[in-house]
């Protein structure tokens, strides 16, 4: 027969039942607003919740910053610009499935000066 005891539960909190599918929406987006005010008790899916939403946040930014670049170096340097930034769209997108892998497995993917920023609040 086997053993009906609960996982041990995380320190400070309570484990959620729907963990996996909280960490994963931590990291699409505005939609990391839904675990953060579902999941109030589950410490894990909150710090992953404000992790997704301060790495949403510094992504809103670079994307102004790289429009505005664009704009102001013209047509050909513009060019180049999206161009390269395309790449470090696709490093970003990297980053977003490398954070949710972790996630489910039960660690943290720590982002310099994003996991640290997020782990103030």
């Amino acid at each position: 027969m086997a053993d009906a005891t609960p996982p041990p539960l995380p320190p400070g909190g309570t484990q959620s039942s729907n963990r996996s599918v909280m960490i994963v929406l931590s990291y699409l987006w505005l939609l990391a607003l839904v675990p953060l005010l579902v999941e109030k008790d589950d410490k894990e899916v909150q710090w992953h919740a404000k992790h997704g939403i301060v790495l949403m946040v510094a992504e809103f930014i670079f994307w102004i910053a790289i429009t505005i670049v664009t704009i102001a170096l013209g047509t050909i340097l513009g060019c180049v610009v999206s161009m390269l930034s395309l790449l470090v769209w696709v490093g970003i997108l990297v980053v977003h499935v490398m954070a949710i892998y972790k996630g489910i497995n039960g660690q943290r993917f720590i982002i310099p000066g994003v996991s640290e920023y997020a782990s103030r609040f």
